[in-house]
């Protein structure tokens, strides 16, 4: 199944907190999710009863490449993309390279946030599009802070093979 988690949705079907899950969109017993997304974040999650192809698509040494839109705080230097394109130190160690393109404009056909982005007062925001090949706890956020570009949203669109297409935010569809 691909699904289009929307922003402030757990990941999970249970939360002892009562937070929104993927529960609340989907009722199918069986099915678990190929990999996370935050709570913050938004985009294509592929969902499915397959084992192998959960490990092909979550399992560090397969290298499945994700894509999202990241939204950014601040106007992107040249050496702040070739940092994220090389690949950086976080905490945690270094992180592949990434393939990280600027954005000429906002994706004209991404729906409005709800609620919506609110960036500080004076500070311009930019769009990347960002393609990395690891998935580590919050990576694209902690990268793009690590240049100096906080991050304020982050819908991932593409995992591996897999789209998100035209799915609306709560959509779900099954892929064969």
């Amino acid at each position: 199944m691909l699904f289009n988690k929307p922003f402030r949705v757990l990941s999970q079907f249970t939360d002892p907190e009562g937070r929104a899950t993927l529960a609340d969109f989907i009722d199918r017993p069986g099915v678990y999710a190929a990999g996370r997304l935050d709570f913050d974040s938004e985009g294509l999650m592929v969902l499915t009863d397959n084992g192998r192809l959960k490990a092909a698509l979550t399992d560090p040494v397969s290298c499945t490449p994700k894509t999202y839109l990241v939204q950014v705080e601040g106007r992107p230097a040249v050496n702040a993309i070739d940092r994220l394109n090389r690949g950086l130190s976080l905490k945690d160690g270094p992180t592949r390279p990434a393939k990280v393109e600027l954005l000429a404009r906002s994706p004209g056909w991404l729906w409005p946030r709800k609620p919506p982005v609110n960036p500080r007062k004076g500070r311009p925001t930019a769009w990347l599009r960002i393609t990395i090949t690891e998935g580590r706890n919050r990576q694209v956020r902690r990268m793009t802070a690590a240049v100096g570009l906080p991050t304020l949203r982050l819908v991932r669109t593409r995992v591996g093979d897999y789209e998100l297409g035209k799915l609306q935010p709560g959509e779900w569809v099954e892929e064969v």
